[in-house]
């Protein structure tokens, strides 16, 4: 699969996750993986940042609010429409730009950070993304990306419910499958049922890769690891929005910060 194919998937996916994601429906995001990613985020009030994947801009906002100087970059037409308007609606300074990451076309060392929130999984040339963001970074610049966590979302996974419906396990598989472009097929569990049924599933392509090979991409890239990060929700917010709770038996996102010499 390359970037022309997952362009097309992802522009299939934009109208439906927008006004969803925007309604409230992405409750990991919202409740968890979000605030867990700003919460390990470095300060950059002042700083040029990149964000890599930034669908309709939610987490691009987020950072801007910050106080960064925020260009996002998305390879969704109707993403970067919404991202458009919403910077037009209440300015926050945020340039977006349509374009491929897999082909990061700034000059070099133009950023003093780059976010990718939830993105690169779904990028086929990994290896490539990484050493273009390795170009574009200022040196001592970094890169802080989210990812579903290679080890406990893997192609196959199945939460263990007890008789309360409560997760008490997870079932997984096909850790080793590096997966190219495997199409994965869902909608936001937190939509009503009745409204889900009217809606199309979001056709997402998925390439999976093992935690070695995750940390192999990002040395070979010229990057140094320097945090993880493993969102766990708390007690209350896994009882205020009960979806989350499985994160409490194990972690469903990885962060990564790594940081160029």
């Amino acid at each position: 699969m390359n970037a022309n194919d997952v362009a097309a998937h992802w522009e299939s996916n934009a109208e439906t996750w927008t006004i969803y994601s925007r309604a409230g429906y992405d409750k990991y995001r919202d409740a968890l993986n979000t605030s867990a990613f700003l919460s390990m985020l470095p300060p950059v009030a002042g700083l040029a940042g990149l964000d890599l994947g930034c669908g309709e801009g939610s987490n691009t906002r987020a950072v801007a609010r910050l106080g960064a100087r925020m260009t996002g970059l998305d390879i969704a037409p109707t993403f970067i429409r919404y991202a458009r308007e919403s910077e037009t609606q209440a300015p926050l300074g945020i340039d977006y730009v349509l374009g491929d990451g897999q082909s990061i076309d700034f000059p070099e060392a133009s950023f003093d950070f780059v976010t990718a929130f939830m993105s690169m999984m779904d990028m086929a040339d990994q290896r490539g993304v990484l050493k273009g963001v390795h170009r574009i970074l200022k040196s001592s610049g970094f890169l802080q990306f989210s990812i579903l966590h290679p080890c406990f979302v893997p192609p196959k996974r199945r939460n263990v419910r007890n008789e309360a419906g409560e997760p008490i396990a997870v079932e997984i598989a096909e850790y080793f499958d590096e997966s190219d472009g495997r199409i994965e097929r869902w909608i936001f569990s937190s939509i009503p049922q009745a409204e889900r049924a009217a809606l199309t599933p979001f056709s997402i392509p998925r390439f999976h890769r093992t935690l070695t090979t995750w940390v192999s991409m990002i040395v070979e890239a010229g990057l140094v690891i320097e945090a993880f990060g493993e969102p766990m929700a708390s007690a209350e917010v896994a009882l205020a929005e009960p979806v989350v709770a499985d994160t409490r038996i194990a972690p469903i996102f990885l962060h990564v910060r790594a940081r160029k010499p």
